[in-house]
């Protein structure tokens, strides 16, 4: 039986008991970036009845200067009490934070606010009687930074998948990385060395989409705080350098029913149930039209190649990691579709937001997938890819974006004032990248022409 969500005085006097002095108002931009409006203690009230204000005008996508204000109202489930990461937080004091939905001045709901549009999905999943419950597998890069303090792209180490140390230089970092998010409540299940250098690999357990979306946010900022413990940065750019594998974020999504796995069927093909199959045929039917969302950089796409073990084809698989979508083989309550091309730089309350759309939609809709494909795609010749009605992710964020305007289920998913501040966003992102005089271009072309 689930437990009463707790009050703003029993959050108040958890904050007196852990002798609190910072509670900080986190809530997440349109481009996914994590903000915070942080209070003493003689606020704390004021800020557990949902009171204080914020100039949204200054926070991308969210409004116009003449509708600046807006209200930070606390999930009060989300409260916890950071850990002391250094000197520096144990001489000011504890702090604890709150995840936040962002509220016009009158009460109602900012359509702008990403976590409001996981919500909605999420409800629209429950008028269905389903729940969705989603892991993830974020990577990262751990990084140098020079004498003073700048990032470099110089790796921590030159290890590769699951080496130890002392090759594996990043094993300290990551235990600690661990023991502070278990301390936060997080079930850790695996922590790794990845394939390139100086990348890593944190698993934290299944839950439900939108408590996984808080966590995902909460993940990275403890990653990069504790990597700057260390001196070292932690990047979550999907693609930060050439020639190795980039980072990111495979997203293993179910269905619940009544606490029962509803993709789960022994006597199912593939032992999977209609409903899963239709969730899967989603997924594929509107991977192009979604994939802004996951992939959302302009170097995101620089990981969606060929020989990295990142998907491009659009297919899915019981067997192979070279599919977009992928059934992993435990069964029963474990049953679940893996989907690939997501990577960690994304939003992630919009990007479960998109995914879940488009599964539910594949459900209403009855849509069947494609056979399952279980040899290696990469091998796999045009011809045989068009045999198999394989398509291509897009190639770059102008053809992402594109299919994005094109996918009326992701576009409703999203709502009118994200899907028109994300989309300008990303279309000035990839005109300023486009109009950049890149190194390659001077080292291949300088002296040539």
């Amino acid at each position: 039986m689930k437990s009463a969500p707790p009050t703003p005085d029993d959050v108040l006097r958890q904050l007196q008991e852990a002798e609190v002095k910072f509670l900080r108002l986190q809530f997440t931009d349109i481009l996914g970036h994590t903000k915070n409006v942080e209070v003493p203690r003689t606020q704390f009230a004021k800020a557990l009845s949902g009171d204080v204000t914020f100039d949204g005008s200054a926070v991308q996508g969210f409004t116009r200067v003449e509708e600046s204000d807006m209200l930070l109202s606390p999930d009060l489930s989300t409260f916890l009490v950071y850990p002391q990461f250094g000197r520096d937080d144990r001489e000011r004091g504890r702090v604890a934070r709150l995840i936040c939905d962002v509220t016009l001045p009158g009460g109602e709901p900012f359509a702008g606010d990403p976590r409001r549009v996981l919500r909605a999905q999420v409800e629209r999943a429950r008028a269905l009687g389903l729940d969705m419950y989603v892991g993830t597998e974020p990577e990262f890069f751990l990084f140098e930074r020079d004498a003073s303090g700048a990032a470099t792209t110089v790796t921590h180490d030159k290890a590769g998948y699951f080496d130890l140390a002392p090759i594996d230089r990043g094993e300290r970092i990551r235990r600690e990385i661990a023991n502070r998010l278990v301390e936060m409540g997080f079930e850790i299940e695996a922590s790794h060395h990845e394939v390139a250098p100086g990348q890593h690999e944190i698993d934290f357990r299944y839950a439900p989409a939108l408590e996984t979306a808080d966590r995902i946010a909460t993940f990275k900022f403890v990653v990069k705080r504790i990597a700057l413990e260390y001196g070292l940065l932690a990047s979550f750019l999907p693609k930060p350098m050439a020639g190795v594998s980039g980072s990111g974020m495979h997203c293993h999504l179910s269905l619940f029913r009544d606490g029962q796995n509803v993709f789960d069927d022994s006597e199912g093909e593939h032992g999977l149930s209609a409903t899963a199959h239709h969730f899967v045929a989603g997924l594929l039917d509107h991977a192009e039209g979604m994939t802004a969302v996951t992939n959302p950089l302009v170097n995101s796409y620089k990981r969606l190649v060929p020989g990295f073990e990142a998907p491009v084809n659009i297919a899915w698989s019981t067997s192979n990691r070279s599919a977009l979508v992928r059934i992993p083989a435990k069964r029963g309550p474990s049953t679940r579709a893996e989907l690939r091309m997501p990577d960690p730089s994304c939003n992630p309350y919009l990007a479960l937001a998109a995914m879940l759309a488009a599964g539910l939609d594949g459900i209403e809709r009855q849509l069947e997938p494609p056979p399952a494909i279980q040899r290696n795609i990469f091998r796999m010749t045009v011809r045989e890819k068009r045999h198999h009605r394989v398509k291509e992710l897009p190639a770059d964020l102008r053809e992402a974006v594109d299919e994005l305007e094109k996918d009326e289920v992701i576009a409703a998913a999203l709502g009118e004032h994200v899907m028109e501040h994300y989309v300008a966003a990303k279309r000035a992102e990839w005109r300023e990248y486009s109009s950049a005089v890149h190194a390659w271009e001077l080292e291949r072309y300088l002296d040539l022409v």
